[in-house]
């Protein structure tokens, strides 16, 4: 078998005299070839969809490998908050050909997704606006989010402002509770100085007074550990070394032991108490059979 290596060779024609013209129907082929190519890639008008009701937990990643299963998607834009960052819910999708966008239009128009409906519908070339996908392909970053705007530092004014805010939301509250006939009283949304300071001060004693139950939960502990240290030969006692001397310190060590010992007995041991018609009963029996014996003996002696 032939084994073929190298760069494919130029068309040559059967005949040798006929070279010359068959190069050039092979030219002008290849370019109604390209030309036809061209003519199809600009006859193809691109399409766009809106998008609306998208679950809020699903990123720009997501939803553009969803809808390009039904076709190329060249631009893409989520509309996200400019505040907060998060997405509003709506979409914008171009595709590359107008059939297919109104294709995707019918069919995803009320369909159930994440537990919403969706609702598509294409958008006429007319109404779509220049800026609509402007740097579409940058990643979205909010200029002020929600926990910066939250912790910013804010003047007297809108402090103030904030504060009126408050106590309107406080009197709206209360007023609804009056109609609802609800007694329920709740502490004001604004704390003043004195109120502020009082809180802080409740919780310093709150910790504290949570620190001396702990220090004392651990000084009972340490008291009912016995401590033996290696070091003196009259706390060391094994099993298997020398026996230790019986010196009167170390005897008073061991009667004191052993009083602390049947002091945590005491605590853990139960005592039952019995009727005292049950104890004489017990007596009774106790006393018969000696009764008996004696009897028998002074039976025996006569």
């Amino acid at each position: 078998m032939a084994v073929f290596a190298g760069p494919a060779k130029p068309l040559l024609a059967l005949n040798p005299q006929d070279d010359a013209k068959f190069h050039k129907e092979v030219a002008q082929v290849r370019r109604r070839a390209t030309k036809k190519q061209k003519q199809g890639k600009e006859t193809l008008t691109p399409g766009v969809i809106y998008v609306g009701h998208l679950p809020p937990a699903l990123y720009e990643t997501q939803i553009r490998a969803y809808f390009s299963q039904f076709g190329t998607v060249t631009r893409f834009r989520l509309s996200r908050s400019k505040r907060t960052g998060n997405s509003r819910g709506y979409a914008f999708v171009e595709f590359e050909s107008e059939d297919v966008a109104k294709i995707v239009a019918e069919t995803m128009n009320n369909y159930l997704f994440g537990e919403r409906l969706l609702k598509c519908h294409t958008i006429p070339p007319e109404k779509v606006h220049e800026e609509l996908f402007r740097e579409w392909h940058v990643p979205f970053k909010p200029s002020c989010p929600a926990v910066k705007r939250y912790n910013q530092n804010r003047t007297l004014l809108q402090k103030l402002r904030m504060e009126e805010r408050f106590k309107k939301k406080e009197k709206l509250l209360r007023k609804r509770l009056a109609k609802k006939g609800i007694d329920y009283d709740f502490p004001s949304l604004i704390l003043h100085k004195e109120e502020k300071s009082n809180a802080s001060n409740t919780d310093l004693q709150k910790s504290t007074k949570t620190q001396a139950l702990l220090k004392k939960k651990k000084k009972k502990t340490t008291k009912k550990k016995v401590s033996v240290a290696p070091n003196t030969p009259e706390k060391t006692v094994d099993s298997q070394g020398p026996t230790p001397v019986c010196t009167p310190t170390f005897l008073e060590k061991r009667k004191s032991e052993v009083a602390e010992m049947k002091d945590d007995d005491k605590d853990n041991e139960i005592v039952f108490k019995q009727s005292l018609s049950g104890i004489k009963e017990e007596t009774k029996e106790t006393e018969t059979p000696t009764q008996s014996r004696k009897k028998r003996r002074r039976k025996s002696n006569q």
